[in-house]
Parts: structure tokens; C-alpha cells; sequence
């Protein structure tokens, strides 16, 4: 099965990146993802469910422990792939 993972991370900062948006965004590209698009107010990324969901894991713990107040996520199967 093959996922998509979209995500931001609040509190946002239009000056300059927070430390916290920075760490998730280094956690998604340096897993073994497909499609990885950042960008400042949302970023994408794609890959196999085991792939997928241990990115999500350390995303979600890193960006906390970074000073993220907020993750918000959502992770869809890409339509097309077998569940």
C-alpha cells in the first residue's frame, strides 16, 4: 500500500522558519519517500505505509519536542493502490 502524507506545523512564522517546521521538514526528507514537495504552508510526501507512517512517528515527536504547539496531518492511500 502506498500513502500520502500531508502536513503544517503551527505556531507559523511568515519572517522566517520556525525551528520546529525546519526539524519536520528534515525528518521527510531524509526518510525514503517519494514525491516530497515543502513548502511554507503545507508540505507532501509519498511512499510505502511502513515508510509513511515511521516518517509520521518522528515528525510528529521531533516537531514537538522542536516547539510545535500544533501538527496537523492527514494521510490518504493513493487511489489506485491496493489497500
Amino acid at each position: 500500500m502506498r500513502l500520502r502524507v500531508e502536513f503544517t506545523t503551527e505556531p507559523f512564522d511568515l519572517d522566517e522558519a520556525p525551528t520546529h517546521a525546519v526539524v519536520a521538514r528534515e525528518v521527510i526528507q531524509a526518510a525514503e519517500l517519494d514525491a516530497v514537495d515543502v513548502g511554507p504552508f503545507g508540505n507532501t510526501a509519498e511512499g510505502s505505509a511502513d515508510e509513511v507512517l515511521t516518517a509520521v512517528d518522528s515528525l510528529l515527536r521531533q516537531a514537538l519536542a522542536s516547539g510545535a504547539t500544533r501538527v496537523s496531518l492527514q494521510v490518504n492511500v493513493i487511489e489506485g493502490e491496493a489497500p
